[in-house]
């Protein structure tokens, strides 16, 4: 059976080392439901290490664990499931290695894409940017409500929105058919992780 989908998706760095845990314990704490691992010029072991510590901050409130590019890592820590990106393991290949319990998620900024990510086994689709952002270089321009709702309304599986997402702006991306948002600095970059957390959560309401 699949786990079930939170409506915010906490994303850390296994970069980040304590800091980064202790951003995530207080996340968890304050009712955060999806917590994904980020592993951007680590080592493996350094990845496999940090995610388990998540899996491990996760488990006793029942926290979704997913792990981002890294199949084979999220099977190896137990985590629920997988975030792939364009230049990852195709979807329909992860899907073999994992089996149909682990959630499986692709990324899409156009319908076309959207659609064949879904038939090759996606559960859900992160799409963004949203809006501008400065936590991850090298992205394509911001889509906006209008390019988030072009990808929602071609797939049934839940669209969770990420780029540039503050509480201020759920409301709009909901507006557009976003299920959920995705976000890095809304939390992480918080003064108070926790009462972060749960200003995004009242906003998705």
């Amino acid at each position: 059976m699949r786990t079930a989908l939170g409506r915010l998706h906490v994303l850390t760095d296994a970069r980040g080392g304590q800091s980064a845990l202790d951003t995530v314990a207080a996340a968890v704490a304050a009712g955060a439901p999806v917590v994904q691992v980020r592993a951007k010029g680590c080592t493996d072991r350094e990845l496999y290490d940090f995610a388990r510590a998540v899996v491990d901050l996760c488990a006793p409130t029942g926290t979704t664990c997913l792990v981002n590019d890294r199949v084979d890592v999220a099977l190896a820590v137990g985590a629920h499931g997988t975030h792939l990106g364009a230049g990852d393991l195709p979807l329909a290949a992860a899907r073999r290695v994992a089996g149909p319990g682990h959630l499986l998620g692709g990324t899409a900024r156009e319908p076309e894409l959207a659609r064949r990510l879904v038939a090759e086994g996606a559960d859900y689709l992160g799409v963004g940017p949203a809006w501008p952002t400065t936590t991850k270089t090298g992205l394509p321009d911001a889509l906006g409500p209008a390019g988030i709702r072009a990808v929602a309304d071609a797939v049934d599986v839940p669209v969770i929105a990420i780029g540039g997402v503050t509480a201020d702006r759920v409301a709009e991306l909901l507006a557009a058919g976003a299920t959920g948002v995705a976000v890095v600095g809304a939390v992480s970059g918080a003064a108070d992780p926790g009462a972060a957390t749960r200003e995004l959560l009242q906003a998705l309401g």
